[in-house]
């Protein structure tokens, strides 16, 4: 198959791995994405991720996804990667939506992995973290996303979550990174420097669906510090198309991989309705 040429922005409808293997080498500056976290949600489209049976399956099919994704980027790209925790669930398969915050989306529950025990933190975004490391991904940073407006939880026997992990990884060992562009305000305000390692960006809800969404606050620095005007940024797990939108905002060209045909019509309709520029590629598995 000859590979598809990249000339403006695309949203693709299609399996992330189908449509990343038509996608050109070398030929995305950035790549920023929050793939679905494992035993969260079922979304009831055939050849989604997050419902493997075992932990390591899961690992596994993303690091394959990535692994695809660093042959698209170009030699100094750099992939922006958030992905959620969890606990162990002592094996209780069903978990009722939470209809004080529907935006958690938490109607199912993963088996305990091999290894753990009840009550136990899983740890998903280090373990994948060091997959795309043994793959031979550079990991460059661990970002701390603090939520200031972080949604409460019921629990009384530890801390309550308000932060999740945003990981920079980059194909190479030199790399674009536009420091000047994503400096930060001093605790004084009157002065500058280099951007830290926790950033503080309130969650922000969407009312076109009732899942948690990119803010946009988090996606500008990763575009801003990653990519120049008129580059490529891509999102294989494209959901709502917060990467795109940011991406326009910023000058850049984005191409969006979406597997679930709603979320393809609701971000084409927050990209000016760029439906005319909806691709579908066959999924198969």
């Amino acid at each position: 198959m000859e590979p598809l040429r990249l000339t403006r922005s695309a949203l693709f409808e299609g399996n992330a791995l189908t449509v990343l293997q038509a996608l050109p080498s070398d030929s995305v500056r950035c790549v920023i994405t929050s793939p679905p976290y494992w035993g969260l949600r079922d979304y009831g489209i055939k050849g989604q991720i997050g419902l493997e049976p075992s932990l390591p399956q899961f690992i596994n099919q993303l690091t394959r996804i990535f692994s695809e994704v660093k042959r698209v980027l170009t030699p100094d790209g750099t992939l922006w990667l958030n992905i959620g925790d969890s606990y162990t669930s002592g094996n209780r398969a069903y978990r009722a939506t939470d209809k004080k915050n529907p935006a958690r989306a938490m109607n199912t529950r993963p088996p305990t992995p091999e290894g753990l025990k009840p009550k136990d933190l899983i740890g998903v975004p280090w373990r994948l973290a060091f997959a795309l490391q043994d793959d031979g991904w550079f990991l460059r940073s661990d970002v701390v996303w603090n939520k200031p407006n972080a949604m409460p939880e019921s629990v009384k026997d530890r801390p309550i979550r308000s932060h999740e992990y945003l990981f920079m990884l980059t194909k190479s060992e030199r790399y674009h990174y536009d420091h000047e562009a994503v400096k930060e305000p001093t605790d004084n305000g009157l002065d500058k420097r280099n951007r830290r390692t926790v950033w503080n960006v309130n969650t922000k809800a969407f009312s076109g669906a009732h899942f948690a969404t990119f803010p946009p606050e988090l996606i500008r620095p990763c575009v801003l510090a990653s990519t120049q005007a008129g580059d490529f940024v891509l999102d294989p797990f494209f959901g709502s198309g917060t990467v795109g939108l940011v991406s326009q905002e910023e000058n850049r060209q984005y191409i969006g991989i979406e597997l679930n045909p709603d979320y393809v019509r609701m971000a084409a309709s927050r990209l000016h309705g760029l439906r005319s520029n909806v691709l579908r590629l066959v999924a198969n598995g």
